[in-house]
């Protein structure tokens, strides 16, 4: 009942939820972008970033054709084309929503990468790392040292970065996981 009294009439609890999570986030990724301020390690997460565009998983996709041939091939066929897949699900979402970046949002976000584009919700370099880094680890557990680290900081490197919020990095990890296991259930 206390409640009610301090929500404006017509206002529903979730409501009332959902701005103090938002407020909490966005104070979760202030913070986080902290960690940008440290030269050496903004280096590291903005390499990393990059590596998370695409070409850390090529590189990885094709050293595992080169390690295993011919057995590899379809594997790493569905992994790309679950790839793509997840290009049209996360700009589908990205259209949609309109959530802009941190960095739009809250002057005190400093960027050193340009963001692809202006749109946050959800991340589609997390959405891959975890979809990538699945279906590599399926095909080739030896792999998990160098996979699991990797697709971690490029997780982290959207709101060290300032990039992404929370919820855009734990949703991209979710679709992510989605989409592998459809790859994997094709293989």
């Amino acid at each position: 009942m206390s409640l009610l009294r301090h929500r404006p009439l017509g206002m529903p609890r979730w409501s009332r939820h959902l701005d103090t999570y938002l407020a909490w986030e966005a104070l979760v990724t202030e913070r986080c972008n902290r960690i940008h301020r440290v030269r050496c390690l903004r280096t590291v997460f903005a390499l990393v970033s990059r590596l998370g565009d695409g070409i850390g998983w090529y590189v990885l996709a094709l050293l595992v054709l080169v390690a295993h041939g011919r057995p590899a091939v379809e594997a790493m066929l569905v992994m790309l084309l679950s790839g793509g897949v997840g290009v049209l699900v996360y700009l589908t979402i990205k259209r949609r929503t309109a959530r802009l970046r941190p960095l739009h949002r809250n002057a005190r976000i400093e960027v050193s990468v340009a963001p692809l584009d202006q749109y946050s919700f959800p991340s589609g370099h997390t959405l891959h790392a975890t979809n990538f880094g699945i279906q590599l680890l399926a095909f080739e557990p030896l792999l998990a040292p160098l996979v699991v680290p990797f697709a971690l900081l490029v997780a982290a490197s959207r709101m060290v970065l300032g990039l992404h919020y929370l919820s855009d990095v734990l949703v991209g990890a979710v679709i992510g996981v989605s989409i592998a296991s459809i790859g994997l259930s094709l293989t």
